[in-house]
């Protein structure tokens, strides 16, 4: 399997058009607005609902969800998480919200409105990130593997190898559905993977470095990196920010050429 280091480099030679990679689009990206983030938020999920961000953030005893106001980046609503779990992946289907935790196989499902725990339910491994569509639920667990999950009972009902170009794509991470694709941060570097839900392949990279360069994210800690995916689906906006990073972006995707 492919981890960080060796994917971010078999990225960027793709855009030089790696004869192993010569089939994979490569996108660059247009920042359309820039806003504020929480720069103490690690960052875990994030999701896009009526007119505002959610988020779920990371760190044992730290774990939060919050409702933020986009322009302003103001915690509007938050639920702590019990101080002896580390908060991860989350989203939205229909009047809830979906958390997972890192190492202590339970994920929440928390009231979409008031925010009050309403269940837990149980999973094998580790809880990295999680989105939905209008069918299924898709976890990840740091590995190469989604796991598609029945949204009622939230039991898994099979598993997806994420592949590009026959290779598996470890370290998959915060998750997002855009337009039918599941986009996933690929943990550890600076770019997201663009997969076809069905069959796992790898449909494009999208490369975000120097989006915020390391030396602008206001903290010299390793962990400050890109994770967080939310889209408007109604008004077709795409929106990424990274664990303690002072700000979040919308951007738009360019293709590179040739790509």
């Amino acid at each position: 399997m492919l981890k960080p280091a060796a994917l971010a480099a078999l990225v960027l030679s793709s855009c030089a058009c790696s004869a192993a990679m010569a089939a994979i689009p490569v996108y660059g990206f247009i920042v359309k607005n820039t806003y504020p983030h929480d720069p103490q938020a690690f960052t875990q999920g994030l999701f896009f609902r009526d007119g505002h961000l959610y988020e779920t953030t990371g760190l044992t005893g730290r774990s939060t969800l919050r409702r933020i106001e986009l322009k302003t980046g103001k915690v509007l609503q938050k639920a702590e998480l019990p101080k002896d779990v580390f908060g991860e992946g989350s989203t939205a289907f229909g009047d809830n919200i979906l958390g997972l935790t890192w190492q202590s196989k339970t994920g929440y499902v928390f009231d979409a409105k008031t925010f009050a725990m309403k269940a837990r339910f149980p999973y094998e491994g580790e809880g990295w990130g999680l989105a939905s569509d209008a069918k299924n639920v898709y976890m990840s667990d740091g590995s190469a593997n989604i796991r598609v999950l029945d949204p009622n009972s939230l039991k898994e009902v099979r598993r997806v190898q994420v592949t590009a170009e026959g290779k598996p794509i470890d370290s998959l991470n915060e998750l997002e559905i855009v337009d039918g694709e599941l986009y996933a941060n690929v943990w550890g570097t600076d770019v997201i993977a663009r997969i076809d839900p069905a069959s796992g392949k790898v449909t494009g990279w999208i490369d975000l470095t120097n989006l915020l360069p390391r030396d602008k994210r206001g903290t010299s800690s390793v962990d400050a990196v890109l994770n967080g995916i939310a889209y408007d689906a109604k008004h077709r906006k795409l929106y990424v920010t990274g664990k303690f990073w002072p700000k979040l972006f919308e951007i738009e995707l360019v293709r590179f050429e040739g790509r």
